[in-house]
């Protein structure tokens, strides 16, 4: 007889995972759980995404109700709030698959209203949710460091805990579903009007004439320091513009921050002025490359448009 969906989930206990969004961050992700010892499952969208799954070995359902209906866990990393409640609660999505007892776990970053929703009726179906967005890059989710902020119910957050682990050190519950997604755009806030302080910074130095790498050294040992500074100054010196993250990534979840902060009626100047850096990048045709391209921004001398528009 097949374990039930609520079989103890320790750390040594091996599960059924069905895994949706084999993109840049689920695939390391993906395999991360497979090598942990766990049965692995996926759907993908797309047919290469479909052949390199294949070819790994991962076995693929026909859709999200039938990968559902053979877990204990389901997990998803995709784009927009429209994609995970497509997933997880349209036409062929993972609650008409689900059996009471499944705990679906979402790493994407979307709007937390949208994770509220899709918790609560997922819920009305006994299927448990937590929203559990990442930071870190492509390059954390392959060495498993990366940082996870989670929104759920006690103890549907403790049921996840052991297989957030596997993807990094720092796991913090933050609280109620939807609370994963707020820390998680409160982090893109900080972390990209950061990036936008020091494109702008090694502009005024090298309109100066002064050398990036010097200014960068006394900015790194002063209050200025930060780790975006580590890493997104050097990428700038050097005009290295390939993506860790896609700038065009950073401009949508700007897109959500911006919502909250007009469902909130808040007025946030530098998160409305950064939007339009970013808008501007991407009219450039540098969506997808990394968001140190704001620099280019700065040099192109496009006026970006207005902040509401």
């Amino acid at each position: 007889m097949q374990d039930s969906p609520q079989s103890p989930q320790g750390a040594g206990a091996s599960l059924r995972i069905g895994f949706i969004g084999l993109g840049a961050m689920g695939w390391p992700m993906a395999l991360r759980l497979r090598e942990a010892g766990h049965e692995l499952a996926a759907w993908a969208r797309g047919a290469e995404t479909a052949r390199r799954a294949g070819q790994a070995g991962i076995a693929l359902a026909g859709s999200p109700a039938e990968l559902a209906a053979g877990a204990q866990v389901l997990v998803s990393n995709v784009t927009s709030t429209e994609d995970v409640e497509q997933v997880l609660l349209g036409a062929q999505g993972a609650v008409h698959g689900a059996r009471p007892g499944l705990l679906c776990i979402d790493h994407s970053t979307i709007a937390p209203q949208g994770a509220r929703r899709i918790a609560a009726q997922l819920a009305s179906r006994a299927v448990g949710f937590v929203d559990a967005p990442v930071s870190g890059g492509e390059r954390g989710a392959r060495e498993g460091t990366l940082s996870i902020m989670a929104g759920g119910t006690p103890p549907d957050f403790e049921r996840a805990l052991p297989l957030l682990r596997l993807h990094g050190p720092t796991v913090t519950y933050i609280g109620p579903p939807g609370s994963g997604q707020v820390a998680k755009l409160c982090n893109q806030l900080v972390q990209v009007v950061n990036i936008q302080g020091i494109a702008e910074a090694m502009r005024l130095a090298a309109a100066e004439g002064a050398p990036l790498e010097r200014v960068l050294q006394a900015l790194g040992a002063g209050f200025a320091g930060s780790r975006m500074l580590d890493l997104m100054g050097p990428k700038m010196a050097a005009r290295d513009f390939a993506a860790g993250i896609q700038a065009r990534l950073h401009e949508k979840d700007f897109g959500l921050l911006e919502q909250a902060a007009d469902d909130a009626g808040l007025e946030l100047p530098a998160l409305r002025l950064v939007h339009a850096q970013l808008r501007a990048l991407v009219r450039a045709g540098w969506g997808r490359d990394d968001t140190s391209s704001l620099l280019r921004v700065l040099e192109s001398g496009e006026a970006p448009h207005g902040a509401s528009d």
